[in-house]
């Protein structure tokens, strides 16, 4: 049996939102959280705050976090003058990072420089294994130099060992809309990329490819899936095989307050058919989880996630 770590943030006006925390799920439908829904890691290097986490289990069995580095709570009043113009041109070239040996006991926090001053703030990384090159294809959304820092682009880095990272490239550009939140999945040797497209739709977008690095092509049939799916709302998405096979796509809700954000589950069969039916009645959630990455996990792992909750002094 697996179940399910949902690593995400919360949005709220007070600086403790913008941390670590974890929800797990026996199944992916039904989430508790963990340490009774306080943070499990702090920011407190770079921005002091840390939003749109990636996680993933090194072939080595370390779990690795990245995190954008950034704080509303502190930077919109304090260096990025309550623009988020400002904060995408002047923001961090840098991604948070922390490691364990057992989701439990993590490292100190370390600041991982990818970006240059070609770069704007870095958003929003993911990670994906490459089988083919055995290394990690660390992606993430940017302005850059290129384009008077305009539309943002979807840019990768190669690293083995998250110690040694190699030169950032572009990696996908869309060339009427900016593009953010990048996800990328392997299905039968193809891969299979969610983006954010912040126009021409203001939806979220299914990409494919033979290769990590691309060429990507659009998957129409997953627009036909967006049709009901109210534009510049929904962004952030993550998705997890269920043991059954299934995919759930998950999609980060904002149009509301942003203490009721949170997600909104759609299911499909397989990625390349890019078929998904929305399936809220079939999810709980205990709050509403904000920009995250679901792991899969042990049973062992899940209880040893679940005792930290109750018994936090422990640890």
């Amino acid at each position: 049996m697996q179940a399910y770590l949902f690593v995400h943030f919360k949005e709220k006006r007070t600086p403790d939102g913008e941390q670590v925390y974890f929800g797990v799920s026996k199944n992916g439908f039904d989430w508790e959280q963990v340490n009774d829904g306080n943070p499990v890691l702090w920011s407190y290097y770079g921005d002091k705050g840390v939003r749109d986490f990636t996680i993933t289990r090194m072939k080595t069995g370390k779990f690795v976090i990245l995190a954008t580095d950034l704080s509303l709570s502190y930077g919109m009043l304090n260096q990025y003058n309550h623009s988020w113009a400002e904060a995408a041109r002047n923001g961090s070239k840098c991604l948070s990072f922390w490691e364990s040996d057992d989701l439990v006991n993590w490292s100190e926090q370390k600041m991982i420089k990818l970006g240059d001053d070609h770069f704007g703030c870095l958003w929003a990384p993911d990670i994906i294994y490459d089988k083919k090159n055995k290394d990690y294809v660390i992606h993430w959304s940017s302005t850059h130099s290129s384009n008077d820092f305009g539309l943002k682009g979807i840019y990768y880095s190669r690293t083995k060992d998250f110690e040694q990272f190699s030169k950032a490239q572009l990696l996908y550009q869309k060339e009427d809309s900016g593009v953010i939140d990048s996800a990328m999945y392997e299905e039968d040797e193809r891969y299979y990329m969610f983006l954010k497209s912040e126009q021409n739709p203001g939806k979220i977008i299914l990409m494919e490819s033979e290769e990590i690095a691309g060429p990507f092509k659009r998957v129409e049939a997953f627009d036909q899936s967006m049709e009901d799916v109210e534009a510049g709302l929904y962004e952030a998405p993550t998705a997890i095989q269920l043991e059954d096979g299934r995919w759930c796509l998950f999609l980060d809700f904002y149009g509301c307050s942003a203490e009721e954000q949170g997600y909104v589950p759609f299911i499909a069969e397989r990625l390349a058919s890019g078929k998904f039916i929305r399936s809220d009645t079939s999810f709980t959630f205990p709050y509403g989880y904000k920009h995250g990455t679901i792991l899969t996990i042990t049973m062992e792992e899940y209880e040893r996630l679940n005792a930290y909750a109750k018994q936090p002094s422990e640890y």
